[in-house]
């Protein structure tokens, strides 16, 4: 039996170039996309436009507009000042169609790829493609309803957490606060880096079945069952147990549009009590969307096969003051993710 894993120690090597090549596997596609069906970089240069007005031009709609005009501003094709795109001197030189320069045809042998093809289709229609778009396999929140799709994609997140988990626990300022409510929380990785990094906490992972059967099995195959145990519900049809001074979404708001993410984090409020702590850990973008790159590249394969999309500072602020958050703050932990905390109001 191999030794259980330590939750307090971070790698002795630094995996963010392993993290990036996964995480912006589809940036390419979307900036294939964005040359060969859009010819984006030459309207934007004739028109400076903001984003309603791109959308509009373009027969596409927000969400996935916003994650591509995001990827660009992130990668400097586009510059954002006062909510208006114009294309920079690198985008007029080599994504304008009329520069002598002009990359187009480089980009146009991606064209068929599969990915760029779903882009196109997600811009217009913004309905997310099957995940890695296997066009047998149902939409990703339908698939996590069956045990295959869900116990492997359930370990894929789970392995992440090895590394993504210990960084988060250490920055998370839980104080003498003693119970965590992990809401939809996967294989428990998290709700177990966190107890082992605060010895008062106990928690509890709440997940919708049959996610709930594989998380305790993981659980226990670390050794926390005894201060880690799971309750089957669904977060978006249940009220959120009471009980609870610590609420922690980790990876989970990306997956939403900020309907739901509104939803969720009035849901987290009802359920706190004054003064209870919530831990948003998550890919942040920066206050006004200009990136970190690696954020924006991600942000692409989210909302490629989730509904959602990585979220900026400026916007989890305004969105938890509005659930009836205060004291909010920002934290970079590792490999490009980042925790936000907020204090029940």
């Amino acid at each position: 039996m191999s030794a259980l894993l330590d939750l307090t120690r971070a790698p002795a090597t630094d995996p963010l170039g392993l993290y990036r090549f996964r995480d912006g596997l589809y940036a390419v596609d979307l900036i294939a996309a964005a040359i060969t069906e859009f010819d984006l970089f030459t309207k934007l240069a004739a028109k400076p436009s903001d984003l309603a007005t791109v959308c509009a031009d373009l027969g596409t709609h927000r969400r996935p507009t916003d994650v591509m005009l995001t990827l660009f501003a992130a990668n400097g094709f586009l510059s954002l000042k006062h909510g208006v795109y114009t294309v920079t001197p690198l985008g007029q030189e080599h994504l304008v169609s009329t520069s002598p320069i002009f990359l187009g045809a480089y980009y146009a042998s991606l064209k068929d790829r599969p990915v760029v093809k779903d882009f196109i289709v997600i811009l217009k229609t913004d309905k997310p493609a099957n995940w890695g778009s296997y066009k047998d396999e149902k939409p990703w929140s339908e698939a996590m309803l069956t045990d295959a799709f869900a116990t492997s994609f359930t370990a894929a997140m789970d392995s992440r957490g090895f590394t993504l988990g210990p960084a988060m626990a250490k920055a998370s300022p839980v104080g003498t606060r003693t119970r965590l409510l992990d809401i939809a929380g996967g294989s428990g990785i998290y709700a177990c880096a966190l107890v082992a990094n605060h010895p008062k906490l106990t928690a509890t992972v709440f997940e919708r079945a049959p996610v709930d059967g594989i998380t305790r099995k993981m659980i226990a195959k670390r050794g926390f069952q005894d201060r880690v145990d799971v309750k089957a519900g669904d977060m978006f049809t249940e009220a959120l147990p009471s009980g609870y001074d610590v609420h922690l979404f980790s990876n989970v708001l990306h997956d939403w549009d900020t309907d739901k993410v509104q939803f969720l984090l009035a849901a987290s409020a009802k359920a706190l009590p004054k003064g209870g702590l919530l831990i948003v850990h998550d890919a942040h973008l920066n206050d006004d969307k200009t990136g970190p790159a690696p954020v924006a590249a991600y942000s692409a394969l989210l909302m490629s096969v989730t509904e959602g999309r990585c979220y900026g500072t400026g916007e989890m602020r305004a969105l938890l003051a509005e659930a009836g958050f205060g004291d909010v703050r920002h934290q970079d932990t590792a490999c490009d993710r980042s925790i936000v905390t907020a204090v029940r109001q």
